[in-house]
């Protein structure tokens, strides 16, 4: 079988972007299932289903920093084959367990917390896959392809989740496993690249080092602030959608699943213009504008039930989707650009330990004010109240990105040879 070279970034990127497309739509479909299962068939309240979204990320900032040094000192390429096949294991737990009649939501919690650890260190090890499998000068190009793959996993995902979970039930997490191992066979196939290593320092030396880099950095200060601020908002957005999509305005599994394919459209535009928005703007820019539009367009959720819900979902997260893909096919090029080879991977993981760590907060914040709420203003307001008050919360990230550019115009002129004509 010929595997895609990447549109002209190799062999060994074309290897790893079909190993990330592959598992992305499988990861869509658990995201998809988990809180319907909970839902629908547990019949779960808001704040166990926030419990649950709190375990996604609980393992960031428990693992993140001493994930970063470990990897660094690790067998790159097996440490992602040993994640794919941890992951694969946890998913099948679950369809296991609810066959057996044992299923229960700590059960899921354990289950979801595994695959977080070992997506954790999976995407530390990714991070630094990119630029030694891609030249420096096509780093936009491969996180745009990987961006991309990621927000057609977007469009697809969640209408076949909706559509395997209405037909096969709990089953359709057999399809996230076997994605997992498929994964696993296209690492496995890769030429060996990122062997071990022992950086000078000890561990707790190297974890430290991570915190300082970024935080030394002028430009991955400002950046690192700006995620933590989004963070702390857009997962109690995300964290309430099912609940209101579920409960406040009855839609089936089904109906979800294709609003949220239709508005995973918007994401695909997103990750497809945003390196020629990039080149035209600044990456710096692009981001600060993108993080300001992508929360505010998620006001675009109190349109319902006035007009049809399902359409008010598909528009208002495909706008979501669009500016959440500018974020992130700029944001990682701007943090790669500022750090050498040897501290990528502590870099990395310092960043998403910082950023991510407050997550879980957020997603068990959105559960709990959901459940205090309903009793004075009915699942439907409360769960809209909440969402609203995350996103706004959230587009505070873009007062310290508006920096982010004019310092990387700076660092460019200094680097320019003294004399040069621009």
């Amino acid at each position: 079988m010929r595997l895609p070279r990447g549109l002209g970034l190799g062999r060994e990127f074309g290897l790893f972007w079909a190993a990330q497309s592959v598992s992305l739509v499988g990861d869509r479909i658990t995201v998809f299932v988990v809180p319907t299962l909970m839902i629908v068939a547990l019949d779960a309240s808001p704040f166990e289903v926030g419990v649950v979204a709190m375990a996604q990320y609980l393992g960031i900032p428990l693992l993140g920093p001493v994930a970063g040094v470990l990897v660094d000192r690790w067998d790159k390429r097996a440490t992602l084959l040993v994640c794919d096949l941890v992951r694969m294991a946890a998913v099948l737990v679950i369809p296991v367990a609810y066959w057996l009649g044992v299923l229960s939501t700590p059960l899921l919690f354990g289950c979801v917390a595994l695959i977080s650890a070992a997506t954790i260190f999976f995407n530390i090890g990714y991070l630094v896959a990119v630029p030694t499998t891609v030249p420096e000068d096509r780093l936009v190009r491969a996180y745009s392809r990987l961006e991309g793959s990621r927000t057609v996993a977007e469009v697809g995902g969640p209408s076949i989740a909706g559509a395997l979970y209405h037909a096969f039930g709990v089953a359709t997490l057999l399809v996230d496993a076997a994605s997992y191992l498929v994964s696993a066979g296209c690492v496995r196939a890769m030429r060996p690249w990122g062997g071990t290593s022992v950086p000078e320092g000890g561990m707790w030396a190297r974890l430290l080092l991570g915190f300082r880099l970024n935080w030394a950095d002028p430009v991955l200060r400002r950046v690192i602030v700006a995620a933590v601020t989004l963070n702390s908002g857009g997962p109690i957005f995300v964290t309430v959608l099912p609940v209101l999509a579920y409960e406040g305005f009855g839609l089936s599994a089904g109906a979800l699943g294709a609003a949220m394919s239709v508005a995973a459209c918007g994401a695909v535009a997103g990750a497809l213009v945003a390196p020629r928005i990039g080149a035209r703007l600044g990456l710096g820019r692009t981001l600060a504008w993108g993080l300001l539009l992508h929360c505010l367009v998620g006001l675009g959720i109190l349109a319902a039930p006035a007009l049809p819900a399902g359409p008010v979902i598909a528009v208002t997260f495909g706008c979501y989707g669009f500016f959440m893909s500018c974020i992130n096919v700029c944001s990682a090029p701007i943090r790669q650009s500022r750090m050498n080879a040897d501290n990528q991977g502590v870099m990395h993981a310092a960043f998403r330990t910082a950023t991510w760590g407050v997550i879980p907060l957020a997603a068990l914040v959105g559960g709990t004010a959901v459940t205090l709420l309903t009793g004075g203003m009915g699942v439907l307001g409360a769960a809209q109240a909440v969402m609203v008050g995350g996103t706004l919360l959230a587009a505070f990230s873009f007062l310290p990105a508006l920096r982010v550019q004019p310092l990387l115009d700076r660092a460019r002129r200094d680097a320019e040879p003294a004399g040069s004509l621009t």
